[in-house]
């Protein structure tokens, strides 16, 4: 049994990598905000814990309390924020986990961030171009950072039930759109999977055929 840190496991894609993880048998601990709704987790059967991710000593307690295998991070921010749980925050987490000697880190991002800038179309960085450049300083970082880390990039995600024909590519120049359940299995094919340590790889599913709005050209409300 693989003992499973999760940050960003309330909703998304840390929520569907957890419900995976969970339905393997493996052991999934979720770090969440006191104020998290954490119904789903408990209904997996999943362990929590209150942490302040921006906090070194916060996060050591969560490390120091328990023994973990692996460190799964599916983090976002909001606009605005001065200090980011996609950036600051992972590099708190990773910094943390390296002192308690776990090693092996699964990162979400996206597709757009560090290399595969020019895989996406000109609306996405229009609109996303911030986030992509956060997201590529947390890359940087995370590779750099002396663990055993691994990479996935989505593009577009849907919430549609998994269809199983998600897959990973080491083509960065690869985009698509992705049903966010299939990325949850990858993620939690990766945290065992030992030939995937030190790759980034885009995460899309080649039956979809229809592409993300953004990538079409289109406008979303920001």
């Amino acid at each position: 049994m693989t003992k499973v840190l999760i940050f960003g496991g309330t909703r998304g894609t840390g929520l569907e990598a957890a419900r995976e993880l969970a339905a393997r048998g493996e052991h999934v601990t979720a770090v969440v905000r006191e104020s998290s709704d954490t119904a789903e987790l408990d209904a997996l059967g999943a362990a929590t814990v209150t942490a302040d991710i921006f906090s070194a000593e916060s996060v050591s307690g969560v490390f120091a309390a328990g023994s973990y295998d692996a460190v799964v991070l599916s983090l976002s921010g909001k606009r605005g924020e001065e200090q980011r749980p996609d950036r600051e925050g992972v590099r708190v987490i990773v910094e943390v986990a390296r002192e308690f000697g776990v090693k092996r880190v699964v990162m979400v991002t996206a597709i757009g961030s560090g290399d595969s800038r020019d895989a996406v179309a000109p609306k996405v960085l229009e609109v996303l171009g911030e986030v992509l450049a956060i997201k590529t300083e947390a890359e940087d970082f995370l590779m750099g950072a002396g663990v055993d880390a691994t990479i996935v990039r989505p593009g577009g995600l849907a919430d549609a039930p998994a269809s199983g024909t998600g897959v990973l590519s080491d083509d960065h120049m690869t985009m698509g759109v992705i049903n966010r359940s299939d990325l949850g299995a990858l993620v939690a094919d990766c945290i065992t999977d030992n030939a995937t340590i030190g790759n980034v790889y885009h995460a899309v599913d080649p039956e979809i055929k229809w592409q993300a709005p953004l990538q079409r050209g289109e406008d979303v409300p920001r």
